[in-house]
């Protein structure tokens, strides 16, 4: 805009120059101009040298010298409205209930000092004294670098442009679950697939850990397939059982904080922009396709300017990787409850004396119908310490358990299944919700 109106000025200048018998409202019909227009940069013309190119471009409006402060008695009197509210004010005065104060200040009126026309006056004192103070600036720590496979971060992908199927899913038709090592941003594993849920994907960390051994730390977000439904369980789901067990320690990600699952995340961009949207995959098989040629060229020759990579590709950066512990010969499936130990359970005993943990009836005492208890896990005897106040009633086994170290593979197909029972939890309560919202 700014090129538009020095070439106008121009003109005007130019013509001014040649045709000095000119008019003014002539200047301003051959310009296009308004005649305040001509009439301003004429003089401006008249006052500049007419070979300067300066006095064409427009002049700051800024002020040349500083406003007037404010007088003292109008500053003391801002001071007096905001450490003692008038008018039974319950709240400490904002800049605008202040102008609004001393807009009916008789006292004020009387000495002749007329208030500030705007809030900024009002503020800026405010501001000066201390009474309001400028926000702190947030402090931005960067990432403690991670080991190598010290940190595993998984996360499902959906692949956008595989169109919906008319007798099946019309969302989420493919998924692509990517499993990211923290400490070297090397693409682990790619696993695509048509129908990602509780089991599958359990399946699929399964798989990763059989090729690649134990982490100490799997981090994921709380994606029902991960974390189980919010509703009526109070142990964890079956994939955090799982690592328990493992000895692998779940680091689920607080909700709205993807940044915490940063390194797939940012995988996931580098994917969608350079695979996907350029492929433009329509099929499971072409997804298969694409994707194993992209973790190749990811991980091989892809330059990545990540911390630990230092713009090479991050197989180039690490081209060997530690060994990790292998996935043992047998399990003990009930050892996540030792993360469990401490933990307590409120619970108001029914009509029938029982309480409900976990979706498992436990009977407490008939005669304390309508009492408030607390359940405590005490973890290495696998029971319940009942206490009504600060006096333990009663002890109960926790149900559920196996007692019994299994082989690993049994112990695989054990919590398969559960994580099966979770999924068809899931559903049932998704579909309870929609038959609501219909009834409703």
């Amino acid at each position: 805009m700014e090129a538009q109106w020095v070439a106008q000025r121009a003109a005007l200048r130019c013509l001014a120059l040649q045709h000095p018998e000119w008019t003014r409202p002539q200047l301003a019909l051959a310009v296009g101009a308004s005649l305040s227009f001509v009439n301003k940069w004429l003089k401006r013309f008249r006052e500049a040298d007419p070979t300067d190119l300066q006095v064409l471009f427009s002049r700051s409006r800024a002020r040349h010298t500083p406003p007037a402060p404010p007088d003292l008695r109008l500053v003391q009197r801002i001071i007096e409205i905001r450490t003692a509210p008038p008018e039974n004010l319950q709240r400490t005065p904002g800049p605008r209930t202040i102008l609004y104060s001393l807009k009916r200040d008789a006292d004020l009126q009387a000495q002749g000092l007329v208030p500030p026309t705007s809030t900024r006056t009002i503020w800026k004192s405010l501001r000066k004294l201390g009474f309001i103070l400028d926000p702190s600036e947030p402090t931005r720590k960067p990432l403690e670098p991670r080991e190598p496979l010290q940190e595993i971060q998984m996360d499902f992908k959906d692949a956008t442009t595989v169109p919906a199927d008319p007798e099946g899913k019309r969302q989420h038709v493919v998924e692509v679950l990517n499993f990211v090592d923290a400490g070297t941003s090397i693409l682990l594993s790619a696993q695509p697939h048509a129908d990602f849920h509780a089991e599958t994907a359990l399946d699929a960390v399964v798989s990763f850990l059989r090729q690649y051994g134990l982490p100490p730390m799997r981090t994921f977000d709380r994606d029902p397939r991960w974390v189980g439904s919010a509703s009526g369980r109070d142990f964890p789901s079956a994939l955090r059982r799982f690592l328990l067990c493992l000895g692998i320690q779940p680091n689920i990600c607080p909700p709205r904080r993807p940044d915490k699952n940063c390194y797939v995340e940012r995988y996931h961009r580098s994917y969608s922009q350079e695979c996907l949207q350029v492929y433009r995959p329509t099929t499971l098989q072409e997804v298969r396709e694409v994707t194993e040629q992209f973790m190749h060229h990811y991980n091989e020759q892809r330059p990545h300017q990540g911390r630990s990579c230092k713009d090479q590709p991050p197989r180039v950066a690490f081209p060997t990787l530690p060994k990790l512990p292998p996935v043992p010969e047998t399990s003990d499936p009930d050892r996540w409850l030792e993360s469990l130990h401490g933990q307590a359970f409120a619970r108001r005993i029914g009509s029938d004396g029982c309480v409900d943990v976990d979706l498992e009836p436990y009977y407490i005492k008939r005669a304390l119908a309508g009492q408030q208890i607390v359940l405590l896990v005490n973890a290495p005897d696998s029971l319940f310490e009942v206490y009504q106040d600060t006096t333990l009633i009663r002890q109960v086994p926790i149900k559920g358990l196996h007692g019994d170290i299994l082989p690993f593979d049994r112990y695989v197909t054990l919590i398969k299944q559960e994580a099966r029972s979770e999924q068809r939890r899931l559903m049932m309560s998704g579909r309870s919700f929609r038959q609501l919202r219909l009834w409703a």
